[in-house]
């Protein structure tokens, strides 16, 4: 049976960067944020509901999504919201079981889900075990506002967005401790791989 790891964080913890070291040990990653695009490109079903519902001035002149123009509908309008998301995430979710399953079928001993609101959505159940990246808030703040350019205002807004990562290290099976080098996350992740035997 494959071993399948949900790989979560917070805003800024540096989960993508854990997430490329998979590839190291050759276990395959289906990234949530990356299907999230996928799920929305002209022709696929959740792109034509989404036209249905907000109309065609939400679109680029190529006729991909103009993300900006339905962020500013969507953000101001928690119904509108909710119905976008109520397109969005079950395709998301749906596309990432198919691509794990096949990943499984095709003879991987292990499948990461990288899912950013892991814990949030309530999606535990796609997985069998549990990583969290964890940085310490100061960390976190001094990264997201170097990273995205925010003032402290934005980025604890940010952060106060989304489960504490404090509290998602103390329900996950296992955290890497990612306010140190790359070396060292790398290592602790090379030392859970082990002790779950995928190594």
């Amino acid at each position: 049976m494959a071993l399948i790891i949900g790989l979560t964080g917070s805003i800024a913890s540096g989960k993508s960067t854990v997430s490329l070291m998979f590839d190291d040990f050759q276990i395959p990653v289906v990234d949530a944020d990356k299907i999230a695009r996928e799920v929305v490109y002209p022709g696929e079903e959740a792109y034509k509901e989404i036209i249905e519902l907000f109309g065609q001035e939400i679109l680029r002149e190529d006729k991909t999504l103009n993300r900006n123009k339905l962020g500013e509908i969507v953000f101001t309008d928690k119904d509108k919201l909710n119905m976008l998301n109520g397109i969005v995430h079950p395709a998301i979710r749906k596309r990432m079981l198919e691509k794990r399953d096949a990943f499984v079928e095709d003879g991987a001993s292990s499948v990461v889900l990288d899912i950013p609101l892991l814990f949030e959505s309530k999606l535990e159940h796609f997985v069998d075990k549990t990583i969290v990246v964890y940085v310490d808030e100061d960390v976190q703040l001094q990264r997201l506002m170097e990273r995205d350019g925010f003032t402290e205002k934005e980025a604890r807004q940010r952060i106060s967005s989304q489960i504490p990562v404090k509290k998602k290290a103390e329900i996950a099976d296992a955290v890497i401790n990612n306010n140190g080098s790359k070396t060292e996350s790398y290592e602790q992740l090379e030392k859970i791989l082990r002790k779950w035997n995928v190594l």
